[in-house]
């Protein structure tokens, strides 16, 4: 079965996505898949994984984030498409790419993933607290309608979180298929926790050994209410020994840098791609904190389970999914005031949510068990399709 991936997500510069993508182009095979993934990027370039190729088209740097690309239009799609002729076509993002796939005039059947929910992202984000929900979905229909739209030409839609799925359904969408992300597997554990480092990041952060330890991972875009975050820890540490480190990077990184400030105790570290030092850094921490409520999955939230972190995380979107009772504690969604009062609150509960979470890693789902799901999924519509 040959797949073609039509990635507008994907930037090599990236995160979860990026992640996402080459662990696929690596597993691939063994699921007796032929993947080819098309990306928009900085040049015309091929990277061959086994029988695997991440195909890169030149195309135009998106202007609000300049590690990103975007095909320029749908012709460029199409074209790829005409030469690969796929078996089984993905779409990993709900923009235009997704109405040039459905268009295309070929008979193989085709996903949409939903990597990005663009009204939880962006216009949930500066419209909550204005006006009710409904209200806004109501002057926003026009986005629900487009991805019925979409729905209707799909063969499935897919989702990685219950949250998001519910609202996918309450939009009117019917192909919805549930497949949770994963962490790599044999990366991420508790025994990865290392206590001279983390005496070293407290050290980076001015305070002592005994100080605690917050860990946050996303890249500096305002969806990740980095600023939120750190004003909530910030109003947190007020007589109490806590530090911040934050791992990531980003175009909203000034406004990052900003929110910290002067305050020695909240340190901003660059992404870390060596996967091993990365799960060593996340399990030397004491608690992960996560801001954003817009997550389609929240893989940084699942990576910090699987190394036995409790979350303190806000009370939706997909980061609240992976909040299992007991393994940590919500805030109050994009209120600093709440989050502070959380922090506060867990900071004496550390020992036992850390030994609950601890006990709970090695039932964290993998991201091979999500290749599995997703495959078989695209070969029993290709079965059908072709019994039909």
């Amino acid at each position: 079965m040959h797949v073609v991936d039509i990635s507008a997500l994907y930037s090599p510069d990236g995160g979860g996505i990026r992640t996402y993508t080459h662990r696929k182009l690596e597993v691939a095979e063994q699921h007796g898949v032929r993947l080819t993934v098309v990306v928009p990027g900085a040049d015309d370039a091929v990277r061959h994984v086994g029988r695997a190729r991440l195909i890169s088209l030149r195309s135009p740097r998106f202007p609000l984030d300049r590690n990103y690309f975007y095909f320029a239009n749908d012709r460029i799609i199409h074209a790829v498409l005409d030469k690969e002729q796929p078996d089984f076509i993905e779409c990993s993002s709900p923009w235009g790419s997704a109405a040039a796939v459905a268009e295309w005039p070929g008979t193989a059947p085709r996903s949409l993933f939903m990597h990005a929910e663009p009204l939880s992202a962006w216009v949930y984000r500066y419209l909550d607290g204005l006006l009710p929900r409904h209200a806004i979905d109501r002057g926003f229909d026009w986005f629900w309608r487009y991805l019925r739209r979409l729905d209707a030409r799909y063969d499935q839609v897919i989702s990685a979180a219950p949250s998001l799925s519910k609202r996918l359904r309450d939009g009117g969408l019917t192909k919805i298929v549930d497949n949770a992300l994963g962490v790599d597997p044999g990366v991420f554990s508790p025994a990865n926790r290392d206590e001279m480092l983390r005496a070293r990041l407290l050290a980076q952060c001015s305070l002592p050994p005994e100080a605690t330890l917050l860990i946050g991972v996303g890249r500096h875009s305002p969806e990740k209410q980095w600023p939120m975050v750190i004003a909530g820890v910030t109003a947190a540490s007020y007589g109490r020994p806590l530090g911040l480190i934050i791992l990531g990077d980003g175009h909203a990184r000034a406004s990052v840098a900003r929110a910290v400030g002067e305050n020695p105790h909240i340190q901003l570290i660059a992404p870390v791609r060596d996967r091993a030092e990365f799960a060593r850094i996340l399990a030397s921490a004491d608690m992960m904190v996560h801001g954003a409520p817009a997550e389609t999955f929240g893989i940084a939230c699942a990576e910090a389970r699987a190394s036995g972190l409790p979350l303190i995380v806000p009370d939706e979107g997909a980061a609240y999914d992976q909040l299992a009772p007991g393994l940590g504690l919500a805030f109050r969604s994009l209120d600093a005031a709440s989050l502070a009062g959380v922090v506060a609150q867990a900071i004496p509960q550390i020992p036992a949510l850390r030994s609950a979470a601890m006990a709970a890693a090695p039932t964290a789902r993998t991201i091979d068990a999500h290749f599995a799901q997703l495959f078989a999924g695209y070969a029993a519509v290709l079965s059908s399709r072709r019994a039909a």
